[in-house]
Formats: C-alpha cells, sequence, structure tokens
C-alpha cells in the first residue's frame, strides 16, 4: 500500500499546480486531525481526498509542502520541490556527469519511512528521463518516453 502512495505521489507531483481546490467537507478526518497534530504550523492548508489517501497541500517557512495520509490517519509521505543545488554533492555529480545533455524540468524530494528519496525529471530535445535515487549517492531509470519530434 505505501508503494502504491508514493508512486502516486510521484506521479501527481510531475504535473502538480500549487493550490488545487478542494472540499474540506468530505475529507477523512483522521487524515485531517493528524495532520494538524503533525503540522501545527502550517497555513494555506488545503485538502483534496483522494480514494485510498488524502494529499493535503500547505505551507511552512513560505516552502510549499505536500503531505499524503492513508485513510486510517498515518502520515505515509511528505514531498516537496527542490532546486538542483538542495540535491546531495554525489547525486548531483552523478547527474551532470551522466546527463548532460539534459535538463531538469521537475525535481521533488519525498521523505518517508526516515528515508529520503529524489525524483528528478530530465528532458532532451527527443526524450523524457525521470530518475529516482538509490540512497545519496546513485540513480536509477524510473521511467523513459521519447517525445514526438516534428
Amino acid at each position: 500500500m505505501k508503494q502504491v502512495i508514493l508512486s502516486i505521489a510521484t506521479v501527481l507531483m510531475m504535473g502538480v499546480s500549487a493550490f488545487a481546490g478542494s472540499n474540506n467537507d468530505n475529507v477523512n478526518q483522521q487524515a485531517k486531525q493528524s495532520f494538524q497534530k503533525d503540522f501545527s504550523t502550517a497555513r494555506n492548508i488545503s485538502y483534496e481526498q483522494k480514494t485510498d489517501y488524502v494529499k493535503v497541500t500547505f505551507t511552512i517557512n513560505d516552502q510549499v509542502l505536500f503531505a499524503y495520509y492513508n485513510n486510517n490517519g498515518q502520515l505515509q509521505a511528505v514531498v516537496r520541490n527542490i532546486i538542483s543545488d538542495q540535491l546531495p554533492i554525489s547525486l548531483l555529480t552523478d547527474l551532470k556527469k551522466s546527463y548532460s545533455d539534459y535538463w531538469i524540468s521537475d525535481l521533488f524530494e519525498v521523505a518517508s519511512d526516515d528515508q529520503t528519496s529524489y525524483y528528478v525529471t530530465l528532458e532532451s530535445k527527443d526524450k523524457t528521463v525521470v530518475l529516482k535515487s538509490e540512497g545519496t549517492s546513485s540513480w536509477s531509470v524510473f521511467s523513459k518516453t521519447k517525445k514526438d519530434v516534428e
């Protein structure tokens, strides 16, 4: 179940808009109470109830974060967009060495179960590659697509 939520978080983050509207009346109350306890200083809070989880978009210290809770109110992951300078140096070095012909179009950090993973979307004129960090030293290919070049 946790892998499903993390996979959903990954997909959602790739096309996320910062603050989508939601109807707070239909949000799982256990998840909502857990969030309020876990992030008591959060501001600009919006909830999105999905079938198996609740996505909470919020800000702390002027940074937009996304928390994912299961319907039992357990925190599954916290996600934030980052810039490449915030990557561990070994991951940044590996990107620059192995993917010098690509540019970064999306980069985010996922914290779950005391572990942190990074996902980066890289693009070239004809390909899009999504990488997932393996620890803090290397990357593995999460997905790869070819672009339609006109």
